[in-house]
């Protein structure tokens, strides 16, 4: 978000919070009924509406006098419209969002912080999600900005009749970054060029899983153009070299990854819990000669992470916050886990039947690894890390693969690129 746009936001969220302090205080203090407007974002359609209709009404139902307005946005410009609306200072009083939208509102000061709000409400998530919620930058002071809702993960496939071709089958399965870094000259003697070893272009997160500090312990400065970051993008370089991946990939996104592995031309893909399915439908040739294992990380394996957070200027505050603790509970988090395939990020709902099938199915399988995942993982991208720095990032990696820039150049680059943006 451009600064005008943040000094925007900070300026409306001042001048809403002293309208808000000024006035008499409470839920429903005129004597009236209370409504409370929660936003989220493409949800509204055959598959969630049923649930999101009776939840609110339950929620109605213990607390009478109290109306749910539910508004539901399109994907689309999903996040400059949160910006707009903030700055407008017209943001719902619960909204769902991502970490990295829920930094740059906290930074504007539009959003509550539920540490000191709720401080008890810590006790209720898993630690990786809490942290990921907890924001600190050069101007915003350190706490937990929302509350985590659902997580997403899986576990690492491969294509086995790839790994056979291309010499590699019997180094073994992988279990850490180096291991698969360690194939690259092999593969690519026998499939140079032919097919990609794994993705082309690193993320941030990629680059969390295999060790290098990200960022300074203030979380003021980048500094992934460490050693280990260095390392780590001169891997990709030397398997650039080795021709353990296609020129193709130099462009690819994880959508790209997706549809390479399906059309059998890549031997490696970060997928999700509910990738054999999609694989089975819609590549037969690859299932037949699908495998799985464990994600490939060199620490931690990675997780994304959807949270509600509560506008800092709401007339209806404590109502807020109960609503939002309310939809992210565990009764109420598995229900929705359940139907829209995604994980919990409450304590202890992980441990839930659904998430650890006892059959002996591929399918089971991805689902026992990712549970384990969520369990033991981390959201390893910053929230200031924006999608412009995630482009950037790319772009510089490509031109070292391309030998027009070092690894360290590169890195140093985007480190710039990314510290000249926190705010």
């Amino acid at each position: 978000m451009k600064p005008t746009i943040k000094k925007a936001i900070a300026l409306v969220s001042a001048v809403a919070m002293a309208g808000t302090l000024a006035g008499c205080g409470g839920d429903g203090a005129d004597g009236g009924a209370t409504e409370l407007k929660f936003q989220t974002w493409n949800l509204k359609n055959d598959k969630f509406t049923s649930y999101f209709e009776d939840l609110i009404a339950k929620f109605e139902e213990d607390h009478p006098g109290v109306t749910i307005k539910w508004v539901d946005q399109p994907a689309d410009n999903y996040e400059d419209k949160l910006s707009t609306d903030a700055a407008a200072g017209e943001l719902p009083d619960v909204v769902d969002m991502g970490p990295e939208a829920a930094y740059t509102l906290a930074n504007g000061g539009v959003l509550l912080n539920v540490a000191e709000a709720a401080p008890d409400a810590k006790d209720d998530y898993l630690e990786a999600a809490w942290e990921a919620a907890t924001f600190k930058g050069p101007e915003l002071e350190e706490g937990t900005y929302g509350f985590p809702w659902y997580l997403n993960t899986g576990p690492t496939y491969y294509n086995k009749a790839l790994l056979e071709e291309c010499g590699v089958a019997d180094m073994g399965t992988p279990k850490t970054q180096d291991d698969i870094f360690a194939m690259a000259d092999t593969f690519g003697q026998h499939c140079g060029g032919k097919y990609a070893l794994t993705s082309g272009i690193p993320s941030i997160q990629d680059f969390g899983m295999y060790g290098v500090q990200l960022m300074n312990e203030d979380r003021t400065e980048f500094t992934f153009n460490e050693p280990k970051g260095v390392e780590f993008v001169q891997h990709y370089i030397d398997m650039y070299n080795d021709k353990a991946f296609t020129d193709d990939m130099l462009n690819s996104s994880s959508s790209g990854e997706s549809k390479s592995f399906n059309g059998g031309t890549q031997a490696f893909m970060n997928g999700s819990a509910f990738s054999v399915a999609d694989i089975r439908q819609n590549a037969p040739k690859v299932y037949e000669n699908l495998a799985i294992t464990n994600f490939v990380a060199n620490t931690n394996p990675n997780m994304f992470m959807e949270m509600l957070v509560v506008n800092a200027t709401s007339e209806h505050q404590d109502l807020a916050i109960e609503f939002a603790r309310y939809v992210t509970n565990s009764e109420n988090q598995l229900e929705f886990d359940k139907k829209a395939s995604v994980f919990p990020s409450s304590k202890g709902t992980i441990d839930d039947d659904f998430f650890n099938p006892t059959d002996d199915t591929m399918d089971a399988e991805a689902m026992r690894m990712s549970a384990e995942q969520v369990r033991n993982g981390r959201i390893w991208g910053p929230p200031q890390f924006t999608s412009a720095v995630t482009n950037y990032l790319r772009e510089q990696i490509a031109l070292a693969l391309q030998g027009q820039l070092t690894a360290q150049e590169a890195l140093d680059a985007t480190v710039e690129y990314a510290n000249e943006r926190i705010q």
